[in-house]
């Protein structure tokens, strides 16, 4: 199997706990994991933590990636929903039929790129912004097609560990759950 290669965006105002499950658990799952930041490598989470990111989004390509992760918070949230980079990116790879996620307020930047699926789930109320119609309240984590959403900082870990299910396989995420203790996912 070729090492998976995942692409997180940030943006000022992303949701930290988010961020860096993903990023720490997907590279456990022995993935690359590319952190690049909107407009700049410096990027301040809605918690004021800042994370030095490896690139920067402008510069990103679709087929260098078999997957992009947004993390939430609602500031960058609406910043990776706005940055017509991000919003390329998105639309490339639901074109190109590869794998799509995102956790928390995040649902709502896919929906602006038209590439969130019928099926969904977010942070409670987020909802409203996006649509009521396949919205699923009862699940860490939803499963459409190619793409991939999860409710808030407490799934972060469940979300990341299906992720490395859906791409590396059901061992790898056996494996996680057990070294993080995570029999909860």
């Amino acid at each position: 199997m070729s090492r998976k290669k995942i692409l997180i965006p940030l943006a000022k105002g992303f949701e930290e706990i988010e961020a860096v499950t993903l990023i720490d658990v997907l590279r456990r799952a022995d993935m690359e994991v590319v952190v690049a930041g909107v407009k700049k490598k410096q990027v301040e989470g809605s918690n004021g933590i800042t994370i030095k990111a490896n690139a920067i989004v402008a510069d990103m390509k679709s087929d260098d990636f078999d997957m992009i992760v947004l993390p939430g918070g609602w500031d960058g949230t609406h910043a990776l929903a706005e940055d017509e980079d991000v919003q390329r990116l998105l639309k490339e790879m639901k074109a190109k039929n590869k794998m799509i996620g995102a956790i928390c307020a995040a649902p709502f930047a896919l929906n602006k790129a038209g590439v969130l699926n019928e099926n969904y789930t977010c942070y409670p109320s987020v909802e409203n912004e996006i649509r009521l119609e396949g919205y699923i309240s009862d699940k860490k984590v939803v499963i459409d097609g190619n793409v991939m959403t999860s409710r808030g900082p407490a799934t972060a870990m469940c979300f990341a560990i299906a992720i490395a299910e859906k791409l590396q396989g059901p061992e790898t995420a056996q494996s996680l759950r057990e070294g993080l203790l995570a029999d909860f996912c």
